[in-house]
């Protein structure tokens, strides 16, 4: 028998492709009808206004912006630090793919900061852009949010360039719109600021900046918030420092610091974070001196929370979507993904918790954009009560989203690889391996899981004078049944008799672990009943 090269050829030969699944997966509109449903109820008369934007902007985050995104993720684009240029000048260059320039300057060119801006339409064009991941974007959009917050509740006319630093950050100077960092870590105390030792020397009406920050994210940054302590003082405060001195960009000369390293991290890997070393950096001081972690917390970093639970949001209902689709295109021992009872439970489960948690994250930022002045260092004690309990929720609920959808992101993201089995952890086969290791790190961002536990623990053991638990808990979860109020009250005024936060024993340990689970369902129903708000 002679064996032809054609038949040769044809032996063996697989014909299975992935093109109708991933032709509709580049057809998908992220502006899907359950953010639409979500918008409609909360942007009220400015829905038609805002819709009508989402539609074109959703069109460029979901191929344009994605596309650019998926190249930005490759390892060997990743960051990388130019100490030095040919004539040994120090310039401490962030080099980074010119894909990743040309995303920042189209999403920070959307003008998402600006007073032009309906703060909805703001809100649900960040949900679509964390939707891409971190993608080198959304950690600069979540730092300069804070930075715009902190210039604008603290303005200071002795320091004229603090306006102009606003004026950048917010609404652009010649179509520019400069990017924004918060540098408060040092490598004793990490979330521990009242450890900070960075010093602060007075240099007339401004201040000269020397120490080390151990972690510095948007190393690349044009401004950023930093702590540090006045010297001669033990209290923090609170300085805007620009990454260059007016006419020094171009020469690539720093303002007085250097960049030692950029570090290598398990996710948001396109996000140069670095440690700094300043040698007199100028800085201008803002916010109340010796008040700099009341400020850093009350206003970064509680807009940086309250920005991660909108992007675990964003996380969790790409995860749905491309699970969902895969599953109704896969099909393995006969039938399709999606008709195998256990994956469409697997499903269901991503897709609830998805829409569950995209439905907190709008009903959250509803009650902040409500609230008169919601970002305080602490609470005000000279607020009407009905005010201060309600800016205490508001506090409690940025804290529980954050370590609740973080933690519950990273088990979406997990259980929507399992659908894709072996394909699910190829990183050039879907978005997912890396989202899931942009959302792990998300979890440590902005204080760890422990850590915001105990600090919620302590703000309700605080305000029981004032705001008894068994109000809170039925203020928090208005609409529950009563029997779902009553179950939870009875659970946190016992909780709190608890040694939850007291030494290490079985007991204590015992108490944490329910204070853990007590917060995370607790949350739960919150979210619920905003998920059935929508319908």
């Amino acid at each position: 028998m002679n064996i032809t090269s054609q038949d040769v050829q044809a032996r063996g030969k697989n014909s299975y492709t992935f093109d109708e699944f991933l032709e509709k997966r580049s057809n998908l509109d992220w502006y899907n009808p359950f953010l639409q449903n979500a918008l409609k109820k909360y942007a009220g008369s400015q829905y038609d206004q805002i819709h009508n934007e989402l539609q074109n902007f959703s069109l460029a985050v979901s191929s344009e912006w994605n596309t650019l995104a998926e190249r930005t993720a490759r390892l060997e684009v990743r960051p990388y630090m130019l100490h030095f240029d040919a004539f040994n000048h120090r310039i401490d260059r962030v080099v980074r793919p010119m894909e990743t320039h040309q995303l920042e300057k189209e999403v920070f060119g959307a003008g998402l900061f600006s007073s032009k801006m309906p703060s909805w339409e703001s809100f649900a064009k960040r949900m679509l852009i964390h939707q891409l991941g971190e993608a080198g974007v959304a950690c600069p959009v979540t730092c300069t949010i804070g930075l715009i917050a902190l210039l604008e509740q603290y303005p200071n006319e002795d320091h004229p360039e603090l306006k102009q630093i606003l004026q950048h950050t917010k609404e652009g100077l010649d179509g520019d719109f400069a990017i924004g960092a918060q540098f408060m870590t040092e490598i004793q105390g990490g979330s521990d600021l009242p450890a900070n030792v960075l010093e602060a020397v007075a240099d007339g009406k401004n201040y000269r900046l020397y120490g080390n920050k151990f972690f510095c994210s948007v190393a690349h940054a044009d401004y950023s918030v930093v702590t540090a302590k006045i010297s001669g003082t033990d209290k923090v405060s609170t300085f805007i420092v620009p990454s260059w001195l007016p006419g020094d960009k171009a020469k690539e000369k720093r303002n007085g610091y250097e960049i030692n390293r950029i570090k290598w991290k398990m996710g948001t890997a396109e996000l140069p974070t670095g440690e700094f070393q300043y040698n007199g950096a100028l800085a201008y001081p803002v916010g109340p001196a010796g008040k700099g972690v009341a400020v850093a917390v009350g206003i970064v970093l509680t807009l940086s929370r309250l920005e991660i639970g909108i992007a675990c949001a964003g996380f969790m209902l790409r995860a749905a979507r491309e699970a969902s689709l895969y599953g109704d295109f896969r099909t393995v021992f006969g039938k399709k993904v999606k008709d195998y009872p256990l994956s469409a439970r697997t499903l269901k489960k991503i897709e609830n918790a998805a829409h569950r948690t995209a439905a907190g994250a709008f009903k959250i930022y509803d009650l902040f954009l409500r609230l008169d002045q919601p970002l305080n260092a602490g609470t005000p004690v000279d607020q009407p009560l009905e005010l201060r309990k309600q800016l205490f929720n508001l506090r409690e609920l940025v804290l529980l989203q954050k370590i609740c959808a973080t933690n519950e992101g990273a088990e979406v993201l997990r259980d929507a690889i399992s659908v894709f089995a072996g394909h699910g952890v190829m990183e050039e086969f879907s978005s997912l391996p890396r989202i899931f290791r942009d959302i792990v790190v998300n979890e440590q961002w902005e204080g760890p899981r422990n850590l915001l536990l105990t600090q919620i623990y302590r703000d309700i053991q605080r305000m029981t004078d004032w705001y008894p638990p068994a109000d809170f808990v039925a203020n928090v979860l208005e609409g529950a049944s009563q029997k779902t109020i009553d179950e939870f009250a009875e659970q946190l005024i016992d909780l709190l008799q608890r040694p939850v936060c007291g030494e290490v024993s079985e007991a204590s340990m015992e108490a944490a672990e329910e204070w853990d689970l007590f917060c995370d369902s607790f949350f739960k129903a919150y979210q619920t009943i905003a998920l059935e708000e929508l319908q």
